[in-house]
């Protein structure tokens, strides 16, 4: 199949699905959740691989050919290699990568190369470890970092998710840049988003603009990089610099109009956009028996009902902003 059915009313065909594997983390980053954690699904309530897998199969049948493995941190959730060599069997399935905070990643390097899974994005809000174990409240920074240099010399495809914050890790931004100097990878800046597990958010103005205005006023000059057309960066060189940076506008909302995402929880909620609300719960309609046909008309028609934009949907609901993008997906 070389194009979607997974249309939304605005012409827009999904093929990408961030898939959660768990909702628990062994990290505590402050944008994510409160340091005493939340309240984790049972066991009970997860998807089980089985489920995830069955899934999977009839998203890519619709068309998905791409699936990021999201979390949580996924590789806390045991069984998640077997399940992974699963997923390598799907057919249609083009690309499997990972979202991940490093920690438990140089375990699984040897597997996960073979799997041919070597797109990693991996969380790294700072370098600098007191500013590090500041915003995860771990002290994990030296093996985190190590992992990651580890990996691209080994080959992997490697993104740094930095999320930008007044009083946090402003002093980084730069730093971050010039790693890019001598090291062939891609770092994005994101804007912090109210996905924090509390009732407390403001934004502190370090948006994609004023990311990129700093930027400017120590790299005045910047190439442009191309990106696909359904990415969600603005993407930039330093000239002669090996690696690349780019900007998430994760709150602004400015890719909207080009998202092609579909996200389904490890409690197995579906969302066609991160900002509205659960379309479905896939967990029970194939815990009553559902058949693909039933599964598949229930994918069809909630993302040909998806909101124009992130704004849009979260218009819909009287939406609180205190869910942990623990729970979310990711």
């Amino acid at each position: 199949m070389n194009q979607s059915l997974l249309v939304d009313q605005y012409g827009r065909r999904l093929n990408y699905l961030r898939l959660s594997v768990t909702d628990r983390c062994n990290f505590r980053c402050y944008y994510c959740m409160p340091e005493e954690g939340i309240n984790f699904a049972k066991r009970a309530d997860l998807l089980s691989f089985d489920e995830m897998f069955r899934l999977a199969q009839v998203f890519c049948g619709l068309g998905v050919d791409k699936i990021r493995i999201t979390g949580g941190e996924p590789f806390v959730r045991d069984g998640i290699i077997p399940f992974l060599y699963r997923l390598r069997t799907i057919e249609n399935l083009k690309d499997i990568t990972v979202t991940t905070n490093g920690t438990l990643t140089a375990r699984h390097q040897s597997v996960l190369k073979e799997l041919g899974i070597t797109k990693l994005n991996i969380s790294l809000d700072s370098l600098d470890a007191t500013r590090f174990h500041q915003i995860t409240r771990r002290d994990s920074f030296n093996g985190v970092f190590g992992a990651i240099m580890t990996m691209l010399e080994d080959g992997f495809d490697i993104k740094l998710n930095s999320v930008v914050a007044e009083r946090k890790n402003v002093e980084d931004i730069l730093p971050f840049v010039e790693l890019t100097r001598n090291h062939n990878l891609a770092v994005r800046f994101l804007e912090e988003m109210p996905f924090n597990g509390s009732e407390h958010f403001a934004h502190d103005g370090w948006d994609h603009v004023k990311i990129l205005e700093h930027i400017k006023m120590h790299y005045p000059e910047l190439d442009g990089v191309e990106s696909g057309p359904s990415s969600t960066s603005v993407n930039y060189k330093v000239p002669g610099y090996v690696g690349s940076f780019g900007i998430i506008p994760s709150f602004s909302r400015t890719f909207c109009g080009t998202c092609n995402r579909i996200r389904l929880s490890a409690t197995g909620e579906l969302r066609t956009c991160l900002y509205g609300a659960p379309n479905a719960n896939l967990r029970d309609v194939l815990r009553n028996g559902a058949s693909k046909e039933e599964l598949e008309n229930l994918l069809l028609g909630a993302v040909a009902k998806r909101a124009k934009d992130g704004f849009a949907a979260e218009k819909m609901i009287p939406h609180s902003f205190n869910t942990s993008m623990s729970v979310l997906g990711g």
